[in-house]
């Protein structure tokens, strides 16, 4: 059994996911659930012979003495995959994410209008946020995609690891990858403000000395797109002011409402058929009393901001759940685990 034949059958299946572990077989996710193949066991010396396979010897020099790695991989002609090596319990074992070779569009992901209008914006930060695998880097390719084809820009993207690749169409894209093109995101950052670029991605905004460029990159009239791991705006709003120490977030809170533009948080969640998965967003758009609750810190009365702001392209989680319920997509016992408010949520 080889790597190539378990990546073949995770796009054959539709998979999203494979999973190599040892004392068991590969594993698949499919439609978020996990399925076990009826492949045969895999122990410790093949796990990891299967593995090294994979890894160039720069790789497995970094793997045995980080203990971590990430990195993608590319068939052919066919997806990639984001992977990660890691140990457990003394084995090599390995996490495939299938990226597809397709970049989706806004229209064919069923994303509301109001992203192609944040992805037309000339400069600010616009945040797409959810949990890890919640098609946080699927909206931001597309979003990408969209600039591509209608706008004529520079566009530095940096990711670990990349991705989706892009071609170019009216805009020039460079993507960097942390660790083999550049040392950090932070690093990357700081230097892309000298590669004259229009749009700048941040795969991820993980620590603070990413956070402050990515704001000042914001503010100096780039467009910066980037991804949080947060549930929901007002979560992400408290998370960007809470990284930087109490003498500077009075400032942070300036900088944030100027240049936010908007804050579009998803979920992935099981079809009521039982097959495929459905898409729950909420979007906060900067208003000027989405702004001003920021400068004031009064971070609680956003979502009922976001509740009375429809004519802006806004909803509240609560309300997409409600829609795709009634739209028959997704049971009432998936809506109930996901609401925020459950007693509102009846009443609606």
């Amino acid at each position: 059994m080889e790597i190539r034949d378990l990546l073949l059958m995770c796009i054959e299946k539709k998979a999203s996911d494979l999973h190599i572990t040892e004392n068991e077989p590969p594993i698949l996710r499919v439609d978020g659930r996990l399925i076990r193949t009826a492949l045969e066991k895999l122990d410790k010396a093949s796990l990891k012979k299967m593995i090294y396979t994979v890894l160039s010897n720069s790789q497995k020099e970094i793997f045995e003495q980080m203990l971590e790695l990430d990195f993608s991989l590319a068939l052919p002609g066919l997806d990639r995959f984001r992977v990660n090596v890691h140990l457990q319990k003394g084995s090599v074992e390995a996490a495939f994410r299938r990226i597809p070779i397709e970049i989706p569009t806004i229209a064919k992901l069923d994303l509301p209008q109001i992203i192609s209008d944040l992805a037309r914006k000339s400069n600010g930060l616009v945040l797409v946020t959810g949990p890890t695998g919640m098609g946080k880097t699927t909206t931001l390719a597309a979003m990408i995609d969209l600039i591509n084809s209608e706008r004529e820009c520079m566009i530095t993207c940096i990711e670990d690891p990349i991705e989706f690749i892009y071609t170019n169409k009216k805009s020039v894209i460079k993507q960097r990858e942390v660790y083999s093109d550049t040392r950090s995101f932070a690093d990357a950052l700081r230097h892309a403000l000298r590669q004259d670029p229009n749009v700048i991605v941040v795969g991820e905004m993980r620590d603070l000395e990413t956070i402050s460029t990515a704001l000042t990159a914001a503010e100096t009239g780039h467009l910066v797109l980037a991804t949080l791991h947060t549930p929901d705006a007002p979560q992400t709003i408290s998370r960007i002011i809470d990284v930087f120490p109490p003498h500077q977030q009075t400032q942070v809170k300036l900088q944030l409402s100027d240049c936010l533009q908007g804050v579009v948080s998803q979920l992935l969640l099981p079809h009521a058929s039982g097959e495929g998965r459905v898409l729950a967003t909420e979007i906060m758009v900067a208003t000027s009393s989405i702004r001003n609750l920021i400068r004031e810190q009064q971070i609680e009365q956003i979502p009922t901001m976001m509740q009375t702001g429809l004519q802006y392209g806004m909803n509240t989680m609560d309300s997409c759940l409600k829609d795709l319920m009634q739209k028959g997509l997704i049971t009432l016992d998936t809506a109930m685990s996901k609401v925020k408010n459950k007693e509102e949520f009846k009443q609606l």
